[in-house]
Protein backbone atom coordinates (compact mmCIF):
# COMPACT_ATOMS: atom_id res chain seq x y z
CA UNK A 1 0.00 0.00 0.00
CA UNK A 2 1.41 3.36 -1.05
CA UNK A 3 1.18 6.16 1.51
CA UNK A 4 0.67 9.87 0.86
CA UNK A 5 3.55 11.86 -0.59
CA UNK A 6 5.49 13.80 2.03
CA UNK A 7 6.80 17.33 1.54
CA UNK A 8 9.03 19.31 3.87
CA UNK A 9 8.03 22.97 4.10
CA UNK A 10 10.94 25.22 3.12
CA UNK A 11 10.18 27.58 5.98
CA UNK A 12 12.12 27.44 9.23
CA UNK A 13 9.74 25.71 11.72
CA UNK A 14 10.17 28.60 14.19
CA UNK A 15 8.11 30.75 11.79
CA UNK A 16 5.23 28.27 11.54
CA UNK A 17 4.27 26.95 8.12
CA UNK A 18 3.55 28.65 4.80
CA UNK A 19 0.13 26.95 4.81
CA UNK A 20 -1.60 26.42 8.12
CA UNK A 21 -4.72 24.31 7.76
CA UNK A 22 -7.71 24.50 10.07
CA UNK A 23 -8.46 21.49 12.33
CA UNK A 24 -10.83 20.22 9.63
CA UNK A 25 -7.97 19.86 7.18
CA UNK A 26 -6.86 21.75 4.09
CA UNK A 27 -10.04 20.94 2.17
CA UNK A 28 -12.44 21.89 4.99
CA UNK A 29 -14.96 24.39 3.58
CA UNK A 30 -14.83 27.93 4.94
CA UNK A 31 -17.95 29.66 6.25
CA UNK A 32 -16.94 32.79 4.34
CA UNK A 33 -19.14 33.60 1.35
CA UNK A 34 -17.05 33.60 -1.82
CA UNK A 35 -17.98 34.85 -5.30
CA UNK A 36 -15.70 33.00 -7.71
CA UNK A 37 -17.34 34.21 -10.94
CA UNK A 38 -15.69 37.64 -10.93
CA UNK A 39 -13.00 37.34 -13.61
CA UNK A 40 -13.87 33.94 -15.02
CA UNK A 41 -16.85 31.65 -14.44
CA UNK A 42 -15.93 29.04 -11.84
CA UNK A 43 -16.29 26.29 -14.45
CA UNK A 44 -13.60 27.98 -16.55
CA UNK A 45 -11.07 28.66 -13.79
CA UNK A 46 -7.47 28.25 -14.94
CA UNK A 47 -4.00 29.59 -14.25
CA UNK A 48 -3.44 33.08 -15.64
CA UNK A 49 -0.08 34.14 -17.10
CA UNK A 50 1.24 37.72 -17.31
CA UNK A 51 -0.76 39.57 -19.94
CA UNK A 52 1.09 41.10 -22.91
CA UNK A 53 1.69 44.81 -22.51
CA UNK A 54 1.37 44.88 -18.71
CA UNK A 55 4.49 46.38 -17.13
CA UNK A 56 5.49 46.95 -13.53
CA UNK A 57 5.19 50.51 -12.16
CA UNK A 58 8.31 52.64 -11.92
CA UNK A 59 7.96 52.88 -8.12
CA UNK A 60 6.81 50.22 -5.66
CA UNK A 61 6.41 50.98 -1.96
CA UNK A 62 6.53 48.08 0.49
CA UNK A 63 5.23 48.68 3.99
CA UNK A 64 5.62 46.58 7.10
CA UNK A 65 5.45 46.88 10.84
CA UNK A 66 6.98 45.04 13.79
CA UNK A 67 5.98 44.86 17.44
CA UNK A 68 7.50 43.57 20.63
CA UNK A 69 6.36 43.17 24.21
CA UNK A 70 8.94 44.85 26.43
CA UNK A 71 7.35 43.80 29.72
CA UNK A 72 4.21 42.36 31.28
CA UNK A 73 2.80 44.44 34.12
CA UNK A 74 0.04 44.39 36.71
CA UNK A 75 -1.78 47.23 38.39
CA UNK A 76 -3.04 47.34 41.97
CA UNK A 77 -6.24 49.42 42.16
CA UNK A 78 -7.46 51.28 45.22
CA UNK A 79 -10.52 49.03 45.42
CA UNK A 80 -8.32 45.94 45.61
CA UNK A 81 -8.77 44.91 41.97
CA UNK A 82 -5.81 44.13 39.72
CA UNK A 83 -5.43 44.43 35.96
CA UNK A 84 -2.77 42.95 33.66
CA UNK A 85 -1.01 45.06 31.09
CA UNK A 86 1.80 44.98 28.57
CA UNK A 87 4.39 47.61 27.76
CA UNK A 88 4.91 47.28 24.01
CA UNK A 89 7.11 48.88 21.37
CA UNK A 90 6.16 48.92 17.70
CA UNK A 91 7.52 50.44 14.51
CA UNK A 92 6.39 50.88 10.92
CA UNK A 93 8.40 51.70 7.83
CA UNK A 94 8.24 51.90 4.06
CA UNK A 95 10.84 50.88 1.48
CA UNK A 96 10.79 52.77 -1.82
CA UNK A 97 11.84 50.55 -4.73
CA UNK A 98 12.71 52.49 -7.87
CA UNK A 99 12.48 49.76 -10.51
CA UNK A 100 13.67 52.09 -13.25
CA UNK A 101 16.95 52.76 -11.42
CA UNK A 102 17.13 49.36 -9.73
CA UNK A 103 17.50 50.99 -6.32
CA UNK A 104 15.74 50.60 -2.96
CA UNK A 105 15.86 52.96 0.02
CA UNK A 106 14.13 53.50 3.33
CA UNK A 107 11.53 56.20 2.65
CA UNK A 108 10.31 56.61 6.20
CA UNK A 109 10.01 54.87 9.57
CA UNK A 110 8.43 55.67 12.92
CA UNK A 111 8.46 54.10 16.37
CA UNK A 112 5.60 54.02 18.85
CA UNK A 113 5.23 52.64 22.35
CA UNK A 114 2.38 52.10 24.71
CA UNK A 115 1.07 50.64 27.95
CA UNK A 116 -1.92 48.48 27.01
CA UNK A 117 -4.30 47.68 29.86
CA UNK A 118 -7.94 47.83 30.93
CA UNK A 119 -6.95 49.46 34.21
CA UNK A 120 -9.02 52.63 34.75
CA UNK A 121 -6.25 54.24 36.80
CA UNK A 122 -3.12 53.31 34.80
CA UNK A 123 -0.86 56.23 33.93
CA UNK A 124 1.86 56.86 31.37
CA UNK A 125 5.21 55.31 32.20
CA UNK A 126 8.34 57.38 31.60
CA UNK A 127 11.78 55.76 31.41
CA UNK A 128 14.19 58.62 30.82
CA UNK A 129 13.50 59.77 27.26
CA UNK A 130 11.25 56.80 26.51
CA UNK A 131 7.50 57.15 27.08
CA UNK A 132 4.79 54.51 27.21
CA UNK A 133 1.45 56.34 26.84
CA UNK A 134 -1.62 54.50 28.11
CA UNK A 135 -3.76 52.69 25.52
CA UNK A 136 -6.92 51.75 27.39
CA UNK A 137 -8.47 48.51 26.12
CA UNK A 138 -12.08 47.49 26.53
CA UNK A 139 -13.55 44.51 28.34
CA UNK A 140 -11.86 42.81 31.23
CA UNK A 141 -8.43 43.11 29.60
CA UNK A 142 -7.28 39.49 29.83
CA UNK A 143 -3.53 39.22 29.45
CA UNK A 144 -3.82 36.80 26.52
CA UNK A 145 -5.82 39.35 24.50
CA UNK A 146 -3.62 42.38 25.11
CA UNK A 147 -1.03 41.70 22.35
CA UNK A 148 -3.80 42.00 19.75
CA UNK A 149 -4.55 45.51 21.00
CA UNK A 150 -1.20 46.68 19.62
CA UNK A 151 -2.41 46.06 16.05
CA UNK A 152 -4.61 49.18 15.79
CA UNK A 153 -1.94 51.78 16.66
CA UNK A 154 0.59 49.84 14.57
CA UNK A 155 -1.76 49.95 11.56
CA UNK A 156 -2.28 53.69 12.10
CA UNK A 157 1.50 54.12 12.10
CA UNK A 158 1.78 52.14 8.85
CA UNK A 159 -0.87 54.36 7.23
CA UNK A 160 1.00 57.48 8.36
CA UNK A 161 4.36 56.41 6.91
CA UNK A 162 2.63 55.25 3.72
CA UNK A 163 0.87 58.56 3.16
CA UNK A 164 4.13 60.46 3.61
CA UNK A 165 5.89 58.41 0.92
CA UNK A 166 3.23 58.23 -1.82
CA UNK A 167 3.79 59.54 -5.35
CA UNK A 168 1.54 59.52 -8.41
CA UNK A 169 1.45 56.19 -10.21
CA UNK A 170 3.18 54.13 -7.53
CA UNK A 171 2.01 50.77 -6.17
CA UNK A 172 1.78 50.27 -2.41
CA UNK A 173 2.14 46.75 -0.99
CA UNK A 174 1.36 46.26 2.70
CA UNK A 175 2.57 43.15 4.49
CA UNK A 176 -0.58 41.38 5.72
CA UNK A 177 -4.31 41.99 5.24
CA UNK A 178 -5.45 45.48 4.32
CA UNK A 179 -7.66 45.92 7.41
CA UNK A 180 -7.99 49.68 8.08
CA UNK A 181 -5.85 50.50 5.03
CA UNK A 182 -8.55 49.66 2.48
CA UNK A 183 -9.02 53.35 1.63
CA UNK A 184 -5.44 53.76 0.38
CA UNK A 185 -5.26 54.05 -3.45
CA UNK A 186 -3.34 51.55 -5.61
CA UNK A 187 -2.75 49.33 -2.59
CA UNK A 188 -2.38 45.56 -2.23
CA UNK A 189 -2.57 43.46 0.91
CA UNK A 190 0.09 40.74 0.81
CA UNK A 191 -0.71 37.60 2.84
CA UNK A 192 2.20 35.18 2.87
CA UNK A 193 0.83 32.59 5.31
CA UNK A 194 -2.40 30.85 4.34
CA UNK A 195 -4.37 30.15 7.52
CA UNK A 196 -7.74 29.60 5.80
CA UNK A 197 -8.89 27.96 2.61
CA UNK A 198 -11.69 29.84 0.89
CA UNK A 199 -12.19 27.81 -2.29
CA UNK A 200 -13.76 24.43 -2.88
CA UNK A 201 -11.61 21.41 -3.68
CA UNK A 202 -11.81 21.80 -7.46
CA UNK A 203 -10.81 25.48 -7.49
CA UNK A 204 -8.14 24.81 -4.86
CA UNK A 205 -6.60 22.38 -7.35
CA UNK A 206 -6.24 25.30 -9.77
CA UNK A 207 -4.39 27.26 -7.07
CA UNK A 208 -2.04 24.46 -6.05
CA UNK A 209 -1.41 23.74 -9.73
CA UNK A 210 -0.16 27.25 -10.47
CA UNK A 211 3.29 27.48 -12.01
CA UNK A 212 5.87 30.03 -10.90
CA UNK A 213 4.73 33.48 -12.03
CA UNK A 214 1.08 32.51 -12.52
CA UNK A 215 -2.01 33.63 -10.65
CA UNK A 216 -5.55 32.48 -10.04
CA UNK A 217 -8.59 34.39 -11.29
CA UNK A 218 -9.87 37.17 -9.04
CA UNK A 219 -12.62 36.26 -6.57
CA UNK A 220 -14.50 38.18 -3.88
CA UNK A 221 -14.68 37.43 -0.17
CA UNK A 222 -18.11 38.47 1.05
CA UNK A 223 -17.36 39.48 4.61
CA UNK A 224 -17.17 42.80 6.43
CA UNK A 225 -13.36 42.69 6.18
CA UNK A 226 -13.19 41.00 2.78
CA UNK A 227 -12.65 42.33 -0.72
CA UNK A 228 -11.23 41.31 -4.07
CA UNK A 229 -8.61 38.59 -3.77
CA UNK A 230 -6.45 36.20 -5.80
CA UNK A 231 -3.57 33.74 -5.32
CA UNK A 232 -0.14 33.99 -6.92
CA UNK A 233 2.80 31.62 -6.98
CA UNK A 234 6.21 33.23 -6.61
CA UNK A 235 9.31 31.72 -8.24
CA UNK A 236 10.00 28.49 -6.37
CA UNK A 237 11.54 25.08 -6.98
CA UNK A 238 9.14 22.17 -7.33
CA UNK A 239 7.84 21.30 -3.88
CA UNK A 240 4.75 21.14 -1.68
CA UNK A 241 1.39 22.11 -3.24
CA UNK A 242 1.30 25.46 -1.39
CA UNK A 243 5.01 26.29 -1.75
CA UNK A 244 5.47 29.87 -2.87
CA UNK A 245 1.73 30.62 -2.83
CA UNK A 246 0.66 34.03 -1.53
CA UNK A 247 -2.77 35.64 -1.42
CA UNK A 248 -3.30 39.22 -2.53
CA UNK A 249 -6.24 41.46 -1.78
CA UNK A 250 -7.41 44.93 -2.72
CA UNK A 251 -10.19 47.26 -1.65
CA UNK A 252 -13.78 46.01 -2.03
CA UNK A 253 -14.70 49.56 -3.09
CA UNK A 254 -12.97 49.07 -6.45
CA UNK A 255 -14.80 48.08 -9.60
CA UNK A 256 -14.16 44.45 -10.68
CA UNK A 257 -12.08 45.50 -13.69
CA UNK A 258 -9.90 47.71 -11.50
CA UNK A 259 -9.26 44.75 -9.20
CA UNK A 260 -8.32 42.59 -12.21
CA UNK A 261 -5.94 45.32 -13.38
CA UNK A 262 -4.22 45.29 -9.98
CA UNK A 263 -4.03 41.48 -10.11
CA UNK A 264 -2.28 41.68 -13.48
CA UNK A 265 0.06 44.34 -12.09
CA UNK A 266 0.94 42.17 -9.08
CA UNK A 267 1.91 39.31 -11.38
CA UNK A 268 4.57 41.34 -13.20
CA UNK A 269 5.80 43.11 -10.05
CA UNK A 270 5.98 40.88 -6.98
CA UNK A 271 7.95 37.88 -8.34
CA UNK A 272 11.04 40.08 -8.79
CA UNK A 273 11.11 40.67 -5.01
CA UNK A 274 10.92 36.98 -4.03
CA UNK A 275 13.55 35.83 -1.54
CA UNK A 276 15.88 32.82 -1.80
CA UNK A 277 15.92 29.89 0.68
CA UNK A 278 19.63 30.26 1.42
CA UNK A 279 19.06 33.89 2.49
CA UNK A 280 15.65 33.79 4.19
CA UNK A 281 13.97 30.99 6.20
CA UNK A 282 10.57 32.13 4.88
CA UNK A 283 11.50 32.12 1.20
CA UNK A 284 10.17 32.93 -1.28
CA UNK A 285 7.14 34.57 0.39
CA UNK A 286 9.09 36.94 2.64
CA UNK A 287 9.97 39.56 0.03
CA UNK A 288 13.57 40.78 0.03
CA UNK A 289 12.77 44.46 0.75
CA UNK A 290 10.39 43.42 3.55
CA UNK A 291 13.03 41.23 5.18
CA UNK A 292 15.51 44.10 5.19
CA UNK A 293 12.88 46.50 6.51
CA UNK A 294 11.97 44.14 9.37
CA UNK A 295 15.61 44.01 10.48
CA UNK A 296 15.88 47.80 10.37
CA UNK A 297 12.66 48.31 12.32
CA UNK A 298 13.58 45.80 15.03
CA UNK A 299 16.81 47.68 15.54
CA UNK A 300 14.84 50.90 15.98
CA UNK A 301 12.82 49.41 18.84
CA UNK A 302 15.86 49.58 21.11
CA UNK A 303 17.50 47.02 23.36
CA UNK A 304 14.77 44.88 24.92
CA UNK A 305 16.82 44.08 28.04
CA UNK A 306 17.61 47.73 28.72
CA UNK A 307 13.98 48.74 28.26
CA UNK A 308 12.79 45.95 30.56
CA UNK A 309 15.26 47.10 33.19
CA UNK A 310 14.20 50.73 32.76
CA UNK A 311 10.53 49.80 33.08
CA UNK A 312 11.28 47.86 36.26
CA UNK A 313 13.15 50.80 37.75
CA UNK A 314 10.43 53.25 36.71
CA UNK A 315 7.75 51.14 38.40
CA UNK A 316 9.75 51.06 41.64
CA UNK A 317 10.55 54.75 41.60
CA UNK A 318 7.09 55.91 40.63
CA UNK A 319 7.98 56.92 37.07
CA UNK A 320 4.33 57.19 36.04
CA UNK A 321 1.98 60.09 35.58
Amino acid sequence: MTGPQLFVDAWDPSYGASFEATPGGPVAPSSTQVDTDVELPAVDWRAIDPRPGVTAPDVVLLVDGVRRIDASVWTAEEDGASYPGIAASYAAGVVRCDLERGAAELAGARVGRGLFTASPSAQEVTCGQVRYPVHRVGGTGELSKLPAAVQAPLTALEVAVSDAARTDGDLLVVDGPLRARRQLPRTLGYIKTQHSQYLDARLTTVVTGLGSGQRSPVFRLGTAWGGWSWYLRLPVAVGAPWAGIVRLECSPDLEPQDAITLADLSLVTLPRFASSPYKDPRAPQNLVPIAGLERRLRGMLGDARLLHRALTMASRSGGTR
